[in-house]
């Protein structure tokens, strides 16, 4: 039985790492660097961005993410590159610029530093890039040769960005330890290729207990933008302990459950580790938790400000008929739904989702 744990190549984390661009760049060469940025990002930062290559010897280009990462957008940014040489591509931004740049490095087989300006998922360290289509249903999974080569998290960025995000990623984070646990008790197979290590075990479970030791203190802080030793414990917990707990760790149901919310357009507008709280809520009610448990991640969220109800979510009068569009599509057999140590049907989801809406709407 092989067990595989990864992690990216380096994790650098403080404030004002943004302004070292080119040192943690440069190491890859000077021949050409393709920058892929939000368009936010590009607006606000572009100046910051550009001066760290300024008065270098070293072609520096910068281009805006077209929004979704689709294979339509991977495609156009390789059309840009195509007929110059590039040492290394760097995704700044949110997670789908990052998944996009990943793609690319990956198809084109070049290094990719990756930058977020937000710890709102995941994605940053992962071997793993999720492509949707171009109106932002969910495509497919496309599994990378290697996570990538380093991962930098300037904290005072992140504390400048919307409030909104870090409690998003904390959502995304939240799941990492019930997916990893699902996957354990299963024995199934991780995202990273073989089965799960206790280190990773170990990473998914001090995920969950930094959020819920750390969480609210963190989130009360970055909504007055203020760097405290909370706010670095969870843009850790966030990013590098979520993406290595996910990734060794496993999936299992609350990311398949977020899978299947895509499609529904009118939750659309909801980042992506609010879908992924309430999946993960979904998935505590599929596996039948006590409700101390439940009511331990319920009052988390609430507290945070993540969605628990239909109403919460943007759908208070949601049909059963959509409740099962979601549910039909988070049990394809290309998700992670498998990973579950048991059998789970459509009714099944349709029946947690509802648990959950009442749990947590006290509808008894």
């Amino acid at each position: 039985m092989t067990k595989i744990v990864v992690a990216p190549g380096k994790y650098i984390q403080g404030p004002g790492e943004i302004k070292k661009l080119y040192e943690h760049t440069s190491v890859y060469g000077n021949d050409g660097i393709y920058a892929l940025v939000d368009s936010f990002i590009l607006k606000t930062y572009k100046e910051l961005i550009e001066s760290n290559f300024q008065g270098k010897d070293v072609e520096f280009t910068m281009v805006e993410f077209g929004g979704e990462c689709s294979q339509a957008e991977i495609n156009s940014h390789k059309a840009k590159m195509a007929g110059k040489k590039y040492n290394v591509i760097l995704g700044i931004g949110g997670g789908k610029s990052h998944d996009t740049a990943k793609a690319i490095a990956y198809e084109l087989n070049i290094p990719v530093v990756i930058v977020p300006t937000a710890a709102s998922t995941d994605a940053p360290t992962s071997a793993l890039s999720v492509l949707y289509t171009p109106e932002g249903q969910f495509d497919k999974y496309l599994f990378l040769r290697s996570n990538p080569d380093v991962v930098i998290m300037d904290e005072e960025i992140i504390v400048n960005a919307p409030a909104r995000l870090f409690v998003a990623g904390m959502g995304d984070a939240l799941a990492t330890y019930f997916e990893a646990d699902a996957t354990r008790l299963s024995n199934s197979s991780t995202i990273a290729g073989g089965k799960q290590t206790k280190t990773a075990m170990a990473l998914a479970k001090l995920c969950f207990d930094t959020l819920m030791s750390d969480g609210l203190k963190a989130a009360k802080a970055v909504e007055n933008q203020s760097l405290t030793i909370a706010v670095s414990n969870v843009i850790e917990a966030n990013t590098l302990l979520s993406g290595m707990g996910f990734e060794s760790g496993g999936l299992a149901a609350s990311h398949a459950i977020h899978n299947g919310m895509t499609a529904l357009p009118q939750l659309h507008h909801l980042l992506h580790g609010e879908k992924v709280a309430f999946g993960a809520l979904t998935q505590m009610a599929l596996e039948n938790r006590s409700e101390e448990e439940i009511y331990e991640v319920i009052d988390f969220c609430q507290s945070v400000g993540l969605p628990t109800t239909f109403e919460a979510l943007g759908i208070p009068d949601v049909s059963k008929e959509d409740l099962y569009k979601i549910a039909t599509l988070a049990n394809d057999k290309n998700d992670t739904m498998g990973n579950m140590p048991f059998e789970v049907t459509d009714d099944a989801i349709v029946g947690a989702m509802y648990v959950v809406n009442a749990l947590a709407s006290h509808e008894f």
